[in-house]
């Protein structure tokens, strides 16, 4: 059940004489008897519909489906998008699965994977399944123990119930931390995972663990999206997490929460040095840490008369083994990004600020979209505002 993306509907194809559409809906049939196996917490029926024959499988699945006992399911359902009939007995299908946690989904999340059937005495069983590009969901990889909290949803996997309670105390904190930074329309609540390695996150987030070694924790969900909207997800590098102390997990997780809370008006007019300045800034916003205990990077550069020309690019936010940036680098940009952002508060207002977000957001296209927000909204230029910058990270740096 490890599924990632949406697939087309491809054409069927199948033997002369047994059309496509009759096996699609047959298959259907058996991932619509699945799906209300997981939903009324019936293994019997859940099992039922493995291929008998599949030993391996069917003890996996076991296993699987006793790991979801305690996630709190609204809906869940298969979707079919192709299906290759590969002989007459046998047969390929693209599924899309969708689901909602209960009270946290205001729409189904989506993930997409491929099964094998095998039809016998007349009726079709999931035979082995394949995960989309490598990614497994977070009840694959063990038992889920859930922590509800005022304004969370924490689930964890080969984690201890006192470890994932202390995660949903600071994510409790985050969100009002997050909403007084960001008034305004948004969910108010988090749903964070919490795997158990960096391995394991990788494989939740279909892509290659060293990619988040030095992560904390990272927020998926669509930026710019519609009000009916999926729960945004955290995920916790649990590693990483675990050598912050507790102002630093506060820390990740309000900056976290602030993604959240902006992604209806993040887009992809809106810069990193923006999205991740702000979230920063709402993660530091009355701390009482100063410049430079919250930028100690950017403060060894200015110290040593590297001062930055210009707001730090896209490129310089990217992190991983292909992306080229080393830490020190990835560390300055996000230092450069908050004080940016504690510019614009300080010096026209938090107010403007968060119409500055929006504005440019609302651009729709990243040409011409801080350029705009800056002349409409903080009545300057890029280039008096980067000299600006510069300045302030000098004075508050220095």
């Amino acid at each position: 059940m490890a599924l990632l993306a949406a697939l087309l509907l491809a054409p069927g194809c199948a033997p002369p004489g047994e059309p496509a559409d009759t096996a699609a809906r047959d298959v259907q049939r058996t991932l619509d008897r699945r799906a209300a196996a997981v939903v009324d917490r019936d293994e019997s029926a859940y099992l039922a519909v493995l291929d008998p024959a599949a030993a391996s499988l069917r003890a996996a699945e076991r296993r699987e489906f006793a790991n979801l006992a305690q996630v709190p399911l609204r809906s869940w359902e298969y979707r079919l998008t192709g299906l290759d009939r590969t002989s007459a007995g046998r047969a390929t299908a693209e599924v899309e699965l969708r689901y909602r946690f209960d009270g946290y989904d205001e729409a189904p999340m989506k993930a997409a994977g491929r099964l094998d059937l095998v039809r016998r005495d007349g009726r079709w069983y999931v035979a082995a399944e394949h995960p989309d590009r490598g990614g497994r969901q977070l009840w694959e990889q063990g038992e889920v123990t859930v922590v509800r909290g005022a304004h969370s949803l924490v689930l964890g996997a080969g984690q201890g119930e006192r470890r994932l309670r202390a995660v949903a105390e600071a994510a409790d904190r985050a969100v009002p931390a997050a909403d007084r930074a960001w008034p305004g329309r948004w969910a108010r609540r988090l749903v964070v995972l919490v795997p158990p390695s960096l391995d394991s996150m990788g494989s939740l987030l279909g892509a290659p663990a060293a990619g988040y070694r030095g992560i904390a924790a990272v927020t998926t969900g669509e930026t710019g999206g519609p009000g009916a909207a999926p729960a945004d997800r955290v995920i916790v590098n649990p590693e990483a997490y675990a050598l912050l102390g507790d102002f630093g997990q506060q820390i990740v997780l309000t900056h976290e929460a602030a993604h959240v809370a902006t992604r209806a008006d993040t887009s992809v007019a809106t810069p990193m040095w923006l999205s991740e300045g702000f979230a920063d800034w709402a993660a530091y916003r009355g701390t009482g840490r100063t410049a430079s205990e919250a930028a100690p990077e950017l403060r060894r550069a200015v110290r040593k008369k590297e001062l930055p020309a210009a707001l730090p690019t896209d490129r310089e936010f990217r992190f991983g083994a292909d992306a080229g940036m080393d830490a020190d680098t990835l560390a300055r940009s996000y230092e450069g990004g908050w004080l940016a952002c504690a510019l614009i508060a300080q010096e026209w207002g938090e107010e403007k600020l968060t119409a500055f977000y929006r504005a440019v957001g609302g651009h729709g296209r990243r040409e011409g979209a801080v350029e705009k927000a800056m002349h409409e909204v903080l009545g300057t230029t890029p280039e008096d505002f980067t000299v600006r910058w510069r300045a302030y990270v000098r004075e508050r740096l220095a």
